[in-house]
């Protein structure tokens, strides 16, 4: 591992102030957890590494704003996110998913703003973050703007963070009364990345679905949608055979990818499945 400077920034103005957008050699840290396994595999190189454990605590913060969204600090971490009341209470959804996020050692250091700004495709939080039309607050040398989390994520390891900004803010609409779950399937541990995540988010009316948000995570580049595919959930009974339908469907259109955690007709079955579950768990009185 080269040597290269350790910044401990005490504000975010100040830590922006230390990037330097022209050099890609100087990154933004957070938890650090996953750039320290990218320092060690020999995949990144840093010259300087802006930390933003120690800006502002306002930056940690987690609040419900008087119009009911969820404004979530960059810097909060994942543990602190999993046992928060309010997320609990208004989006249960993030909750359980953030239990399953790595290990309780990783969840106690790592960032949301980090995590959602690394964009590995393996990740839990953006295929969530996507159903719930998360958005993130973002600050550079040139100001503040926000973006979708489903516009963030460009690719493998790519987003459309310009060079020097940082991820200061996620802001989570209310669900109201939609309801949504996420499913990881791993190959090994419950927190091991997944070979498939299934986020979905439903809005039920008696027996049937008046509106559906399907969004497939690891099987492709980035979390990826099902239009088609939960356009066609709404308005039917959604019986076994309408499910298994609806899978197959899926598993079909999807341009799924093979890697280290699965082959492409593998995880082109685990979809076929597990779309179907993932309906069940977020619309049960919906299913017959």
């Amino acid at each position: 591992m080269i040597p290269f400077e350790y910044l401990k920034p005490r504000s975010i103005a100040e830590a922006i102030g230390m990037l330097q957008p022209g050099d890609p050699d100087v990154r933004p840290v957070s938890g650090g957890t996953a750039v320290m396994l990218m320092m060690k595999a020999g995949v990144l190189r840093p010259s300087r590494l802006v930390s933003l454990r120690y800006v502002e605590d306002e930056y940690k913060q987690v609040r419900v704003t008087e119009s009911g969204e969820l404004h979530i600090g960059g810097m909060a971490t994942l543990s602190s996110l999993e046992h928060n009341d309010d997320i609990k209470r208004g989006w249960p959804v993030l909750a359980k998913a953030f239990r399953k996020l790595s290990n309780v050692r990783v969840r106690n250091v790592a960032m949301i703003g980090g995590n959602l700004a690394h964009a590995d495709p393996h990740l839990d939080m953006p295929p969530v973050m996507t159903i719930l039309g998360a958005r993130v607050q973002i600050q550079g040398a040139r100001g503040t703007r926000e973006m979708l989390v489903e516009e963030l994520v460009k690719g493998y390891y790519e987003t459309a963070l310009e060079p020097g900004e940082i991820i200061t803010k996620v802001i989570v609409p209310p669900m109201h009364a939609a309801n949504a779950a996420y499913i990881k399937v791993t190959t090994r541990a419950s927190h091991d990345w997944p070979t498939l995540g299934v986020a979905v988010c439903l809005q039920p009316e008696q027996d049937r679905l008046r509106h559906a948000e399907l969004v497939v995570g690891a099987a492709t580049d980035r979390p990826t949608r099902l239009a088609s595919v939960a356009r066609s959930l709404v308005g039917i009974e959604l019986s076994d055979h309408a499910l298994r339908e609806a899978g197959e469907r899926a598993a079909h259109e999807l341009d799924v990818v093979d890697d280290q955690h699965g082959s492409a007709e593998y995880k082109k079955h685990l979809l076929s499945v597990y779309l179907g579950r993932a309906v069940r768990l977020a619309a049960p009185g919906a299913v017959n």
